[in-house]
């Protein structure tokens, strides 16, 4: 099959596989497999392994990273393309609908008072996550006084998270190199 032909059943695989997968990402990597080497014999094995462990070390949802390199290796950019608007355009579909349905029912007492249930627990989750971060976070006088900085910057004065980060980052990369160099003295 010649490549621009496989367009559009690569859309449509990667449609099929984000409509119809509960679970995240990784629920999606068995359904890829067996569409992409199995079935359609696209791939090797080790080629879709390959595109697995690349995706999960890179930045973003695993299914949307696996979608756009296994459709970039099939059909390079444009299979790329197809493939990850095909694996995202479900779940945009859907948040679309019930974005709508928000906002006719937003004034039913019962949905107000249900998601602001939702909206604590949601605090809760996030203040968990903190926690979690927190005890794996090395401890000391430049971490609290990273985390505190970072706090101010971002939360109070309202600066612009990436370069919060990025800031936070220098500067705990030359404390980090400062200290080497005095240590090797």
């Amino acid at each position: 099959m010649k490549q621009t032909k496989k367009l559009p059943a690569l859309f449509l695989t990667f449609l099929r596989i984000g409509a119809f997968t509960f679970g995240g990402g990784y629920a999606m990597i068995p359904l890829i497999q067996r569409e992409i080497t199995e079935k359609r014999k696209w791939l090797r094995e080790e080629d879709l392994l390959d595109i697995i462990a690349i995706a999960e070390s890179t930045p973003g949802p695993i299914a949307i990273n696996t979608a756009t390199f296994v459709g970039y290796r099939i059909c390079g950019f444009t299979g790329a393309l197809c493939a990850t608007l095909g694996v995202v355009l479900p779940s945009f579909l859907i948040l679309l609908a019930v974005s709508a349905l928000l906002r006719i029912f937003a004034e039913v007492r019962p949905l107000v008072y249900a998601f602001s249930g939702i909206r604590a627990g949601v605090l809760a989750l996030i203040v968990r996550a903190l926690w979690s971060m927190y005890k794996q976070c090395p401890k000391g006088a430049l971490a609290y006084f990273l985390m505190g900085a970072s706090f101010l910057c971002a939360g109070v004065f309202s600066f612009p998270v990436l370069p919060v980060l990025i800031g936070c980052a220098l500067f705990g990369l030359v404390f980090t190199l400062v200290k080497e160099r005095r240590e090797k003295r």
